[in-house]
């Protein structure tokens, strides 16, 4: 498969390449079958939408019905105590994360320093390589074993969420299992010495946090059950993930309004007044719970609240002997602007290749077994642990102690921790009284690394500073992929506070600039090259604020930030974006481009329809649910009266909606199909019964079968069997009945009615079927029983289903005549999952889901607009 594109397999195998050719590169591509390297990754039509939008349906009507004021404040009550818990739970996640962090790299940090002493004069520095390799590989190993566990666990999470936050249920996503091996992966993936962050995996642990906990089971947890009948809805459920997100990057940064506006920014299409105050809370939940035992147990003063996030920026402050030092002036904006035009291109650089290597990894590593995805790991961490070692030992420059070492500007505290900036210098390969710059910034954790370059002050060489941002810059877009769980918040903030430094210690020297203060440039580097590979805007603007304490960095911050973007947009998108569309994953942006409005709803609608009556057969039932993947269906009738106004010529006109003939054949088709489908039954006792009833039943007769059902049933939907298929000879006008719209009904709703019985027999009233609560209906949510693992011998195929109690009779609709940007809006800020095509007279025309908006099909739609014309 692997070179079936050459041109040499095609000549040895026309057949196969036949076969390659007759496919569509989306086919391709889930497949994994693409020609070229650069063939874009088309969305996939099997990734699932959430179903945000409420179904007003007969059992929801019963519970308003029964709701009372004081039943509504207690379910808003329960719903703000779960916010507050799902805070502090990721609080005490963070927690956990950062303690063993610290306790895996203290330990190997303290062997190895030693070792490196020693072995400096007795000439065993290869005893201590070996050493630092024996830390690093047996924690990325574990961090690798704990991904082939639970795969989506792999990678810093913030795509998933995104999507899942955009309306997309992505498989395994919110898991507890996926939250486990996220947090202790995570951990030893840091502490294993790769060019990783823990901040990332925290936002997915939030989120995780979030879905979980409300919902008072798990799948893990099989054998624990609550009975808690609450949230029972992907409504709730995205809610509560939204909350969960916002409390991760609060955790994270110590940066609780910065959380509410990435989950705002990055995500939830869906917004209200009301879901602000809840995430707010939350991330305020979150933040001073990790603060609280933070700071109980690095000082035992419990209540100070010293530590509010798991990265902290330290203070920015000049020295009291420079008077002529400020943090920032206006000449130096000018400065910030270039830097983000540079932080902008590296940005997209480092995307670029990223995506190049993920493209790769899809192609040459994924397709093989699991065990290759592991030592490809292994390979990234040895290579890091060997370039850090000789690059602090034979690139590293030996630099005098400064006299001022402990006074001024080099001494400012790491807010509110035991140790100062200067207790993290490292004297490796270096003589007495100097210190190794390169050492001071390879063997310390990252955090300390970017306090280091915040607020040491004259400390590290141009050449230092280059040689560091390039080694760093090409071994984390290496690492970035691969499967462990990564965060790249932190690899990318310390690689922009090298990049900024580099710039100020060269504006120092070169161009006279005393009075510059080098934190401030490391920040606006750090702010510089993060903003050009995540491309994130308000979110960070305020996390990084948040996080240094000093709102007058507010300004600079925020046109680095916008600058970085719109440079870096130029080229491609941010990093999270490029990673979704490589999974196929179909995401809505915010808004559609303004020359997609010459399309209108009926050019992209669905227009071949699966579709179910108000009154259907059990059979025609489990053959649909058997026979397609579609996840909602139509309730219709077929207006018999009226097709006669329809028929003109070659083609059927309803207000102005052309259908060719091969629609009709198709939905002809559809209804033979499912009369025929009861001989590919795995049962065969269900044929049997069903091949009997059709034996001994009589010939319908000529009349009008609507007019029979009207006759026979006083509901307000007529029973129409589709196992009347329409036949052979019969004429283009006969095959085509208009279908009047009645609602949308979805397969879980199918399939709960089938597992609980809910159905009638032919000589019974509609009204003699069971009826289900809303409780009943959701309460194998969100997992709800596959129609394939149905027992149909419990199952009367002539029984039949009265749909309409549970199906929504008011779902949004468009009229075929809708402009696509009015489309996409009304899909998106309602958090939709299915949009009806609906035309003035009430009949259904089409349909319309995530896929048909995705930028991917409305290109290839005006494409073909453009063709017609």
């Amino acid at each position: 498969m692997a070179g079936c594109g050459s041109g040499l397999c095609c000549r040895c195998c026309p057949r196969c390449c036949g076969e390659r050719e007759s496919r569509t590169p989306e086919e391709l591509t889930i497949l994994g079958e693409t020609h070229e390297e650069e063939d874009e990754i088309l969305p996939r039509k099997d990734y699932e939408s959430l179903d945000y939008d409420r179904c007003i349906n007969d059992p929801y009507l019963e519970v308003l019905e029964s709701m009372d004021n004081k039943k509504a404040q207690r379910y808003e009550a329960v719903k703000w105590v779960m916010v507050f818990a799902i805070g502090v739970c990721t609080g005490l996640v963070g927690l956990f994360v950062d303690f063993f962090v610290r306790l895996f790299t203290q330990l190997k940090f303290q062997v190895v320093q030693s070792s490196v002493e020693e072995c400096t004069e007795k000439g065993c520095l290869a005893l201590s390589l070996l050493e630092l390799l024996g830390f690093n590989l047996t924690f990325v190993f574990l961090a690798s074993l704990l991904v082939l566990i639970q795969p989506v666990a792999a990678g810093s999470g913030i795509p998933e969420i995104k999507c899942y936050l955009n309306g997309v249920k992505v498989p395994g996503v919110v898991r507890l299992r996926t939250v486990v091996c996220k947090a202790m992966g995570v951990l030893f993936s840091v502490a294993g010495g790769l060019f990783v962050g823990k901040e990332g995996p925290m936002i997915h642990s939030g989120a995780v946090v979030g879905a979980g906990l409300p919902q008072f089971q798990s799948i893990s947890l099989r054998k624990i059950q609550f009975n808690f009948p609450y949230f029972r809805s992907d409504r709730d459920k995205r809610d509560f993930v939204s909350a969960g997100a916002a409390a991760g990057v609060a955790a994270a940064f110590g940066a609780p309004i910065g959380g509410t506006l990435f989950s705002l920014e990055e995500g939830s299409s869906f917004w209200n007044q009301g879901l602000t105050w809840k995430v707010l809370f939350s991330s305020m939940a979150a933040t001073f719970t990790l603060n609280f035992f933070r700071s109980g147990i690095q000082f035992g003063s419990w209540g100070s609240f010293q530590l509010p996030g798991l990265l902290n920026f330290g203070e920015f402050r000049c020295s009291e002997s420079d008077k002529k030092c400020h943090l920032w002036t206006a000449v130096d904006l000018g400065f910030f602007i270039l830097m983000g035009i540079v932080g902008g291109l590296l940005g997209a650089t480092f995307n670029c290749l990223n995506k190049r290597l993920a493209k790769y990894r899809m192609r040459n590593v994924h397709p093989k077994p699991k065990l290759v995805r592991v030592l490809e790991s292994l390979l990234v961490s040895l290579t890091t642990t060997v370039v850090v070692f000789v690059a602090s030992m034979v690139l590293g420059e030996c630099r005098q102690m400064s006299s001022t070492s402990h006074s001024g500007n080099d001494t400012v505290s790491l807010q509110g921790m035991s140790e100062d900036v200067n207790s993290s210098i490292r004297t490796f390969f270096c003589p007495n009284e100097t210190y190794n710059d390169m050492a001071t910034l390879f063997f310390n954790p990252q955090e300390s690394a970017i306090l280091q370059l915040f607020h040491q002050d004259g400390t590290f060489s141009p050449v230092t500073l280059s040689l560091f941002f390039l080694l760093y810059f090409l071994l984390s877009c290496w690492t970035y992929g691969i499967s462990v769980p990564s965060g790249l918040f932190v690899p990318s903030l310390l690689c922009g506070a090298a990049f900024g430094r580099l710039v100020a210690n060269l504006l120092k020297s070169y161009i006279g600039l005393d009075h510059i203060y080098s934190g401030t440039f490391a920040l606006i580097g750090a702010a510089a090259f993060l903003g050009g590979v995540v491309r994130m805007t308000i979110s960070l603007t305020v996390i990084l604020i948040e996080s240094t304490n000093e709102i007058t960095y507010g300004l600079p911050i925020m046109i680095t930030l916008m600058v970085a973007k719109w440079t870096g947009d130029f080229f491609n998108k941010g990093i999270y974006d490029i990673h979704v569309n490589l999974r196929g994953v179909p995401l809505l942006e915010w808004e559609t481009e303004v020359e997609m409005d010459k399309l209108r709803a009926s050019d992209i609608m669905e227009p071949n329809l699966t579709y179910v009556y108000p009154h259907t057969r059990i059979q025609s039932l489990v053959s649909i649910l058997r026979t397609t993947v579609h996840h909602a269906f139509p309730v219709v009738t077929e207006n018999r009266g009226n097709e006669r106004e329809f028929m003109k010529g070659n083609q059927l006109i309803s207000n102005n909606i052309k259908f060719k003939k091969s629609s009709i054949l198709t939905r002809a088709g559809e209804q033979r199909k499912r009369s025929q489908s009861m001989k590919s039954y795995p049962s065969s006792e269900l044929r049997n019964m069903c091949d009997e009833h059709i034996a001994t039943e009589e010939p319908p007769e000529k009349e009008d079968l609507l007019q029979q059902m009207l006759e026979r049933r006083y509901t307000p939907y007529p029973n129409l069997y589709p196992d009347q298929s329409p036949s052979e000879e019969w004429t283009m006008e006969e095959r085509f009945r208009p279908l009047t719209f009645h609602g949308l009904i979805l397969r879980s709703q199918l399939v709960t009615l089938l597992v609980r019985g809910v159905c009638y027999s032919e000589s019974q009233s509609s009204a003699s079927q069971p009826r289900l609560s809303h409780a009943e209906m959701s309460e194998d949510y969100p997992r709800y029983p596959d129609i394939h693992d149905l027992d149909l011998t419990l199952l009367n195929p002539r029984m039949i289903v009265d749909v309409t109690p549970y199906m929504n009779p008011s779902p949004f609709a468009v009229s075929p005549n809708t402009h696509v940007s009015q489309v996409f809006n009304l899909f998106r800020t309602m958090g939709l999952r299915h949009l009806p095509v609906v035309n003035a007279v009430g009949e259904i025309v089409g349909i319309i889901t995530r896929h048909n908006l995705t930028h991917e099909f409305l290109q290839a739609r005006l494409r073909q607009h453009y063709q017609t014309i």
